[in-house]
C-alpha cells in the first residue's frame, strides 16, 4: 500500500489487488488497517517521484501521437485522431499499448472514445473498452457519479437529493441541476457527451514537420543512428522546400524498447534543410552526448522533427554552382561548436545604443545575434558618409587605475604615467574625446557621473593606449582632483 498525510493522519492512497481483498480501501486510516492486518507492507508516497514516472509514460507515448497530456496524478489522455490507421487499426493500437505496459511492468487500463470523457471513464469503469460514436450515453448511464469528473463537494450533493448515477443525472431536469450545483456539472456531462468540444492541451509543443522510421531490429550504435537521421533529414528536405522553409531547431527522439526516450536538440544559426549539414550537426551533439545516452536494449523508432522554422533565402551561386558567402560558413562552424559544446561556447558582440564604451557592446548567443543582410539586387550600399571615432581593439572589462604626476596644461594629455607597476612615456597624443555619463540612466537623487575626457597615447616604445581623465580639473578647495585610468590597448 501507498500511505500519504492527511490532516496530521497517516491514510491509505493506493492499494493494490490484494490489499483490496482484504477489505482496505483508499482513504483508510493506516492506523485502522494495521490494526485489521498487522503484517500489511505501507509506503510512503512520492509525489516528485510519481509525477517524472508519469512524465516519462507520456515521453513514451508520444511514438503513438504528438498530442499527449498528462491527466491529474495517475492518467494520460491521447489524442489519436488520425494515427489509428498506422498501427492496424483502433483496437490493434490499444492492444498494442497495453501488451507494452504491461511488458514493461505496469497494470495499465485503456479506454478509446470520440470524446476525452467517455475515454476517461471507459478505461477507468471497464478497464478495456472502445465506444463507438453516439454510444457515450449507453456506457455512463450505469456509471456511478465519479465518471463524470465532477469536484467531490457536487458528487456528495447530487447523491444526497438521490442522484446516484450518470444516468439519473442525465434524465432530471437542466435548469434546477445548474441553478443547484453549478454550470460545471453541465459542462462535464456535455463535454463526455460529445454536445461540447473539450481540448486535450499536449505537455509538450507539437512539431510542424515529423519524419521517423520504425525498426523491426532495434539499433544500439552511433553510427547507425548518425545514418538514420541522414535518411529522415532527406526526407524532411522535400516537406521544406515545399513550404519555402528552413529549420531553425531540430530534436532527435529516440524511443528505446523498455520505453525510455532521449531527447537531442540541436539549432542552427540560419534556416537549414540540407540533410549532409543537419547531419553534421547530429554528429557533434551524438558525439558530445555518447557517455550519456543509454541505449539499453536498443532504440526501435528514431524520429526527427523540426521545431521552429524559418523563411528559407535562395543564395545565387556563381558558374560553379557554389555561393560565395562567408558568413554561411561561419554560421555553419558556430552551429558544430554549438552543438558540441553548449549554446554559450560561441558568443558574437552586438552593437548597442550606448555611447558609453563599455556599454556600447555586447555578447550574445551567436544564434540570437541579428544576421547581417546584403543590400538588395541592383542596389550598391550606401556610402559611409559619418566615420565612428577610432576604438582600440581591446577593450578592458572594467577601466584599470593608472596614476599621472603630471600633464602639460591641466586639461591636456600626461607626459607619462605609471601602469601595473611601470613607467611609459608619452611620445604622441591625440584628442580630448570628451564622452559624458548617460543623464536619462540617473536614478533620483543620484550624483551625476563625472564626464570623461579619452586621448589616444603612444608611449616612447610605440605602443598605444586608450585612456581617459574622469572629472575635471576645479579651482575649489574642496574638489577631488580628477582621475586617470587605462581603458584598452591598440594594435
Amino acid at each position: 500500500m501507498i500511505s500519504h498525510r492527511d490532516n496530521n493522519t497517516q491514510r491509505i492512497a493506493a492499494l493494490d489487488e490484494r490489499a483490496e481483498a482484504l477489505k482496505l480501501k483508499r482513504g483508510m486510516g493506516i492506523a485502522d488497517a494495521r490494526a485489521m492486518h498487522p503484517s500489511i507492507d505501507v509506503v510512503e508516497a512520492d509525489p516528485e517521484a510519481d509525477r517524472r514516472l508519469l512524465e516519462g509514460l507520456a515521453d513514451w507515448c508520444d511514438r503513438y501521437t504528438p498530442l499527449v497530456a498528462i491527466d491529474a496524478e495517475d492518467g494520460l489522455f491521447l489524442d489519436v485522431t488520425g494515427c489509428t490507421h498506422l498501427f492496424g487499426g483502433e483496437r490493434a493500437m490499444q492492444n498494442e499499448i497495453l501488451t507494452r505496459f504491461f511488458q514493461q511492468g505496469f497494470d495499465v487500463r485503456a479506454g478509446l472514445a470520440s470524446t476525452p470523457g467517455a475515454a476517461w471513464a471507459a478505461a477507468r469503469f471497464h478497464g478495456d473498452r472502445i465506444v463507438a460514436g453516439g454510444e457515450e450515453e449507453a456506457l455512463l448511464s450505469p456509471l456511478p457519479l465519479s465518471a463524470l469528473r465532477i469536484a467531490p463537494e457536487t458528487r456528495t450533493g447530487l447523491e444526497s437529493v438521490g442522484l446516484r448515477t450518470a444516468g439519473a443525472v442525465m434524465a432530471a431536469p437542466r435548469a434546477p441541476l445548474a441553478r443547484r450545483f453549478g454550470a460545471s456539472l453541465l459542462l462535464r456531462l456535455d463535454q463526455a457527451l460529445g454536445r461540447l468540444d473539450e481540448a486535450v492541451s499536449p505537455r509538450l509543443p507539437v512539431a510542424p514537420l515529423s519524419v521517423e522510421r520504425h525498426l523491426a531490429e532495434p539499433v544500439m550504435l552511433t553510427d547507425d543512428i548518425e545514418r538514420l537521421v541522414s535518411r529522415l533529414a532527406i526526407a524532411l528536405k522535400t516537406d521544406l522546400e515545399r513550404r519555402g522553409e528552413g529549420a531553425r531547431t531540430l530534436a532527435l527522439l529516440l524511443f528505446r524498447v523498455d520505453g525510455a526516450v532521449s531527447r537531442i536538440a540541436v539549432g542552427t544559426s540560419r534556416p537549414m534543410r540540407e540533410p549532409r549539414l543537419i547531419q553534421r550537426l547530429f554528429h557533434e551533439r551524438l558525439t558530445a552526448l555518447e557517455q550519456s545516452i543509454d541505449a539499453g536494449f536498443g532504440f526501435d523508432l528514431v524520429r526527427l522533427s523540426v521545431l521552429s522554422v524559418a523563411a528559407f533565402d535562395l543564395t545565387q551561386g556563381d558558374l560553379t554552382g557554389e555561393a560565395d558567402d562567408d558568413d554561411a560558413d561561419i554560421a555553419l562552424f558556430a552551429d558544430r561548436v554549438r552543438a558540441r559544446l553548449g549554446e554559450a561556447a560561441v558568443l558574437k558582440p552586438v552593437v548597442v545604443e550606448s555611447h558609453l564604451p563599455e556599454r556600447a557592446v555586447k555578447t550574445v548567443p551567436f544564434a540570437e545575434a541579428p544576421q547581417r543582410r546584403a543590400p538588395a539586387a541592383g542596389r550598391a550600399a550606401p556610402p559611409m558618409t559619418v566615420y565612428p571615432p577610432e576604438r582600440p581593439v581591446r577593450l578592458f572589462r572594467s577601466p584599470e587605475p593608472i596614476e599621472v604626476p603630471a600633464t602639460e596644461i591641466p586639461e591636456g594629455p600626461p607626459m607619462n604615467f605609471r601602469w601595473r607597476r611601470a613607467l611609459y612615456r608619452v611620445a604622441r597624443a591625440e584628442g580630448p574625446e570628451r564622452i559624458a555619463a548617460e543623464w536619462w540612466r540617473q536614478l533620483p537623487g543620484e550624483e551625476e557621473a563625472p564626464t570623461r575626457d579619452y586621448y589616444r597615447i603612444e608611449d616612447s616604445e610605440g605602443r598605444r593606449y586608450w585612456l581617459y581623465r574622469q572629472g575635471l580639473y576645479s579651482s575649489a578647495p574642496q574638489a577631488a582632483p580628477p582621475r586617470w585610468y587605462m581603458h584598452g590597448v591598440f594594435a
